[in-house]
């Protein structure tokens, strides 16, 4: 397979799955929002920008946090590169690069997407119409999933694929947990308060993970158990610990496949392991912010190792 062939694979799945992750943080953070007075709504709409890391380029435009213009920032704002819009169109556009090696299947499920969404989002969106954008976001990195797993050989283009979707969901979820770790609670005072499990189960919301967490605890919301829920419960398929394992195994495939290893190899095999052995108690201990921060660094370093091992822009 030609380099800008898997690239084109790789990216398209990675700009698929931060597309569909902006829209559910996006999501949660409205939800939260509409519960909440002004003042306080503002600091939510802050906090989504900040947790998408989209905080510069919104405050380069505008001097306010509102709802309408933190969501259409985010959806549809021609001057943001990080907009879903921009995403989506990318998604289409690596389509198109590597569209010998994808399904009929999976190309008509991100082209028909991506229609929807350019005329969803052709003009402003009003708060009657956000939670039907942010559905169609997500229904469509569904679709495309579910079409990559029911109509492609498990082959080069399934591996590479499926790589780009773990190494940013991972990286996503890292972010989100580490941001909102900081932003949420304001004072200690608030630990086990309403607020406090209000805005926990943002966090849960955020990474569709709140009906699974209430299932396996009971209902019972806090802070430590989700953190453990989200970086080491390799059953939740958003965690940290599932998502090195599949990128893992993925890297395998993609090595025998190759004939040999590569770099990539070696540095997910070290990062998964690392990962296996941790205990929540020695996360805390070493500091949640710091583990949080070597757990992206390395999370990287295995996404410039793909690039490399493998030629993409060759």
């Amino acid at each position: 397979m030609l380099g800008r062939t898997a690239n084109g694979l790789y990216w398209m799945f990675r700009y698929l799955e931060r597309a569909e992750n902006t829209a559910r943080l996006l999501d949660a953070g409205m939800r939260m929002a509409l519960t909440k007075d002004i003042v306080t709504a503002e600091e939510e709409w802050r906090s989504v920008i900040a947790t998408s890391g989209q905080r510069a380029g919104y405050e380069a435009k505008h001097g306010t946090y509102t709802g309408t213009q933190t969501w259409n920032f985010i959806l549809r704002d021609r001057d943001n590169p990080a907009s879903i819009r921009t995403m989506f169109g990318l998604v289409r556009q690596n389509a198109r690069l590597a569209r010998n090696a994808i399904s009929g299947e999976l190309w008509e499920a991100v082209n028909e997407s991506w229609l929807e969404i350019e005329k969803q989002l052709a003009d402003p969106v009003g708060e009657n119409r956000v939670l039907e954008v942010m559905g169609t976001v997500r229904r469509a990195g569904m679709l495309a999933h579910g079409a990559m797993a029911g109509s492609m050989l498990r082959d080069e283009s399934f591996h590479f694929a499926r790589a780009g979707t773990f190494i940013e969901r991972a990286d996503s979820i890292a972010r989100i947990l580490d941001i909102k770790y900081y932003l949420l609670l304001p004072s200690l005072s608030w630990v086990g308060s309403s607020l406090d499990t209000g805005q926990w189960d943002t966090v849960l919301r955020s990474v569709s993970g709140d009906r699974a967490y209430r299932w396996l605890n009971a209902g019972q919301i806090d802070a430590r158990g989700i953190c453990e829920f989200l970086v080491l419960d390799n059953r939740f398929p958003r965690s940290l610990a599932f998502c090195h394992s599949a990128l893992r195994q993925d890297l395998a495939a993609l090595a025998r496949l190759h004939g040999q290893e590569g770099e990539s190899n070696t540095l997910m095999r070290d990062a998964d392991t690392r990962l296996t052995d941790l205990t929540i108690d020695a996360i805390f201990d070493q500091g949640l912010h710091q583990f949080l921060l070597d757990f992206t660094a390395a999370n990287a370093a295995v996404g410039v190792a793909i690039a490399s091992d493998y030629r993409f822009l060759a």
